[in-house]
């Protein structure tokens, strides 16, 4: 019961860690993309920003939910009796 109570953990941490890590990859690439479009045509901005801020909230979203799904492996798991 160690074993996989151990297991568990470390593939929690795992899990958290690339969601984070791409997450983070994610936004820097959608600034660099959101900043050269701005800088490309200026008049736009209001709208790339706001489009920019949907797609974050929806991101946002995704990475409470695998976190929703690493605490109920930590705390209500069906593998350890």
């Amino acid at each position: 019961m160690d074993n996989v109570v151990s297991s568990i953990m470390s593939s929690v941490g795992v899990i958290i860690g690339y969601s984070v890590a791409g997450f983070g990859i994610g936004i820097g690439l959608l600034g660099s993309k959101i900043a050269e479009a701005v800088g490309r045509n200026p008049g736009v901005k209001n709208e790339i920003v706001s489009s920019m801020m949907i797609l974050l909230i929806v991101a946002s979203i995704f990475i409470l939910l695998v976190f929703a799904f690493c605490f109920m492996l930590l705390f209500f798991n069906p593998f350890v009796s």
